[in-house]
């Protein structure tokens, strides 16, 4: 096996890849929306929330599963049963992506008929589904790569998959979709669908390339059910209920009185507003796609006290960086919006949701967690009650009281979801949470905000956010020398 990186400078690489994939894909979907509109935006959400739905049905769970079973078979010292792993995992997904592509492919006019009401985007669901296959298997290969810490491997395959991706759609857009709808989302279709097939090419000829120790073979099947069926079953219908959503928000909002375009209203908030407000997390994903083959590592060899360590360390991290990223986006919401989408009902919405950002952030890290610990049963069970209330509150509250009945949904459940998840955490890890600490950073947060306010231009409020939140966290003793000389570590290798 070749030599990799320590967990930090893995997670530094992810993070740069992320952040800047993140943010040519924000200045994609700020052109795309130039292009096809709000109401075009929203068409388009609707494909994909299809294409979801099928996706997550194809995948069946194996990505995790692979990325599981692979980082176990690793920390057990067995790097040769990973091709078990890998020959189980492809056949698996062939299975599943083939069966849920060929039927969405059948059923394509009637999907766009009836679900989304709109027969233009019958040929782009159609497509979504004969290279459904594609995009699975490109899931379990990068699900290898990032349980087997090919980070760098992986960083530039993701920017040539995403460069491929833009200019497809790009040309598309500009010489045959423009203005047409149905041609604009068959054209993301198909620039997502070329760079994914880049992608599997890539990653395949690399792992033909590589040399592992001659295996023994090894029952690898009910392992892999074990670890992706529960996954599956809760993914699929966790993306059933979001799909359902996605599709029933529009036609609700338009029995709310003095809703003109509910189709717009809903791309103005899924397409505008929640790129941006999940912009800032492009740093965490770094952490949180090595946090599971890391845990599982751990898991597997019985180290308690590093999983203890990475937990704890993982969620300060993450509430920090949540309050810093939260509270800029609330001061210059309305600008940032104006000169990205020319869209004042953006900067207004992405108001109301940036105070939710630090608990979004520390989710997305918990979820990580639990599922690296093998507790993806319990994920299960809080994304499936979680995702039914979400669609119950919604159904009730659109019709009367429009998109504030939205967020109040959505603040709810991903509150609720993100509380059983960390309890979880805290059970099987045997970690506190230090509460004051917690109340400080959150407080401190507040207080900068308020003062921050009070100053004109948007670039004065930044720069004296950051003034004022961290001499706060240092004056309240919420980050201590102790914290410097740990990353100081970090950047010299000393700690991990």
């Amino acid at each position: 096996m070749r030599k990799t990186m320590p967990i930090f400078y893995s997670a530094l690489m992810l993070t740069g890849v992320n952040l800047l994939l993140r943010m040519v894909s924000t200045s994609f979907q700020v052109f795309i929306s130039s292009r096809i509109g709000a109401a075009g935006v929203g068409l388009l959400q609707l494909v994909l929330s299809v294409g979801s739905l099928a996706m997550t049905a194809g995948i069946g769970g194996i990505r995790t599963a692979t990325m599981y079973l692979t980082a176990e078979e690793l920390g057990r010292k067995r790097p040769g049963n990973v091709i078990w792993v890998l020959s189980g995992a492809v056949l698996y997904s062939i299975v599943c992506s083939s069966v849920v592509g060929g039927s969405l492919y059948w059923f394509a006019p009637k999907i766009a008929e009836y679900w989304i009401r709109d027969l233009t985007a019958a040929p782009a669901i159609r497509l979504l589904g004969a290279l459904l296959p594609v995009s699975c298997l490109t899931g379990v290969m990068t699900g290898y790569f990032t349980a087997a810490n090919r980070i760098g491997t992986l960083a530039v395959v993701e920017i040539a998959e995403q460069l491929c991706s833009m200019a497809v759609t790009a040309g598309l857009l500009v010489f045959w979709a423009d203005p047409d709808p149905g041609n604009a989302c068959l054209a993301v279709v198909l620039g997502s669908s070329s760079g994914a097939c880049l992608t599997l090419l890539s990653l395949v000829f690399l792992r033909l390339r590589e040399q592992s120790p001659a295996p023994r073979k090894i029952p690898i099947g009910r392992h892999l059910t074990a670890t992706a069926v529960p996954l599956a079953l809760a993914d699929d219908l966790k993306a059933g209920i979001s799909t359902t959503e996605n599709l029933m928000v529009p036609r609700r909002l338009a029995l709310f009185s003095g809703t003109d375009n509910p189709l717009a209203l809903f791309g103005t908030v899924c397409g505008m507003v929640f790129p941006v407000l999940m912009f800032p997390a492009a740093i965490l994903f770094g952490l949180t796609e090595l946090l599971i083959p890391e845990l599982a590592r751990c898991n597997a060899a019985g180290s308690k006290a590093r999983i203890r360590y990475l937990a704890r360390r993982s969620l300060r991290l993450a509430l920090l960086y949540g309050c810093l990223s939260g509270s800029i986006l609330f001061l210059i919401s309305k600008p940032l919006c104006l000169r990205l989408y020319d869209s004042p009902d953006a900067g207004r919405f992405l108001k109301w949701f940036a105070p939710l950002t630090a608990m979004l952030y520390c989710d997305i890290v918990t979820d990580s967690m639990i599922k690296g610990l093998g507790q993806q049963r319990a994920s299960v069970r809080y994304n499936i009650i979680t995702s039914a209330m979400d669609l119950v509150l919604l159904f009730l509250l659109l019709p009367r009281y429009g998109m504030g009945g939205y967020f109040f949904s959505f603040a709810v459940t991903h509150v609720i979801n993100f509380f059983l998840s960390l309890k979880r955490l805290l059970k099987i890890t045997g970690q506190k949470i230090p509460l004051y600490p917690t109340v400080m950073t959150i407080a401190a947060a507040v207080g900068a905000v308020a003062m921050a306010q009070t100053l004109k231009l948007p670039v004065l409020q930044i720069i004296g956010f950051l003034g004022l939140f961290g001499s706060l966290l240092v004056l309240l003793r919420v980050v201590r020398k102790e914290d410097l000389f740990w990353l100081l570590g970090l950047v010299r290798g000393k700690t991990q």
